[in-house]
């Protein structure tokens, strides 16, 4: 199976495709962030986001999405323009008929570190350790579409 995990952000977004094969570790197949450029209207970046997306799922071919659900309790503005960057990926995702599984920071805390409140360095090199890399994943936000990648094997799995 492989799985395509977004990190959703309308100026990073982060993606991770790993190849999950029984019995054996988790391999990386890809990583990286789409970035749009910051004071350009959000339109055009969705549109980038979307065509970016369409484009990495072509070239990865994925058989499911996993992406983090969203939680804000601080910014709102920051919540709705991610907002639509998660709404444009989830469709990039459907378009190419992916199953899209959602999420939440927690989940993903949880599932990797056994501990929900566990700090962005131990997701991080969680994510090292669960795909046997030497380095962790940069940006941050390719390592935490990695782990929504990771978590998603892993609760298919229960």
């Amino acid at each position: 199976m492989r799985i395509i995990g977004i990190d959703p952000g309308t100026g990073i977004l982060g993606f991770g495709v790993i190849d999950v094969i029984k019995g054996k570790p988790s391999i990386m197949v890809d990583a990286g962030v789409v970035t749009t450029p910051a004071h350009t209207p959000l339109t055009e970046r969705l549109v980038d986001i979307y065509d970016s997306l369409v484009e990495i799922i072509n070239e990865t071919k994925p058989d499911v999405m996993s992406i983090e659900k969203l939680f804000f309790a601080r910014n709102t503005t920051t919540a709705m323009s991610v907002s639509h960057a998660r709404g444009v990926a989830m469709l990039a995702g459907a378009k190419a008929g992916l199953p899209v599984f959602e999420y939440t920071p927690l989940q993903i805390k949880q599932t990797l570190t056994g501990y929900g409140r566990a700090d962005k360095k131990q997701i991080q090199e969680m994510v090292r350790i669960h795909l046997n890399l030497k380095t962790v994943p940069k940006p941050d936000d390719c390592a935490d579409a990695l782990a929504a990648a990771i978590t998603h094997d892993m609760m298919s799995r229960v």
